[in-house]
Parts: C-alpha cells; structure tokens; sequence
C-alpha cells in the first residue's frame, strides 16, 4: 500500500478529524456532523419524536460523508472516544464497497491535532514493519 491510500479519522458523534498518511507534513481537514446541541434543544422544544428522527437523519448525513472519503482508501483508523467510530464501522461493513478496504477500529481520548498526526503516523508505520516480517 503506498502512503498516500491511507488515512485516520479522530471522530465522535459532532466532528471528524480526517488525516492523510504522508511522508510530507500532514494536514488535517473536518466534517461536522449538522446536529448540534442548538439544533437539538430546537427540536425538543417541538417533539422528542421530531428531534430523534432529526438526529438519526443528520448523524447518518455524516456517515454517508465519511463514507464517501474513506472509499478511495485502502487503510483506515478510526479512532476517538466516543462509539460513534463503532457505529460508522457497522455501517460500513454491511456495505460491500468497502469490503477490500482494510479498516481498524482503536478507542483514543480527546486528541490535539499534533497528537492526532503522532497517533497515525505511528499506527501506519507500525503496520508497514509488521507486514515486512
């Protein structure tokens, strides 16, 4: 696999940190999921039932984003404190367009964006001296 098919995604159910694995100074870029705590008390305010079927509609907009990004990816991390990075898993697999894309699941607490390159830098690297045993 070279470097540039692989990518890291720090996530919980708000925001994705998506980091490419590079040799070059990495950069990372976002996707917000659109329900935020203002929408929700929004929705509250007229009816549970809107505000559930709101929240399942926009947290699965954001999956289907990230789906979109991680498709051109032949490895993937998926790393956060939060099961959000479970559930987008879930999904995935029952997708077969994602079957020969080798994803990883890792639990990982709240994340600076440098502390956020170390931990894919590291996982990746890891992986490259593991496959060459």
């Amino acid at each position: 696999m070279s470097a540039a098919k692989k990518i890291g995604i720090w996530m919980d159910h708000s925001v994705a940190h998506l980091t490419v694995f590079t040799e070059d100074p990495m950069h990372t870029t976002s996707i917000e999921s659109k329900f935020t705590h203002q929408s929700k008390e929004e929705s509250l305010s007229r009816s549970e039932s809107l505000m559930h079927h709101k929240e399942q509609r926009q947290q699965a907009d954001y999956y289907n984003k990230l789906g979109e990004v991680i498709r051109n990816y032949e490895g993937v991390i998926l790393f956060g404190p939060t099961d959000a990075k479970s559930e987008l898993m879930n999904i995935l697999k029952a997708d077969h367009h994602f079957a020969n894309i080798n994803i990883e699941i890792h639990p990982a607490d709240k994340m600076t964006v440098g502390e956020q390159h170390i931990f894919v830098k590291k996982h990746f690297a890891e992986n490259i001296f593991r496959n060459n045993d």
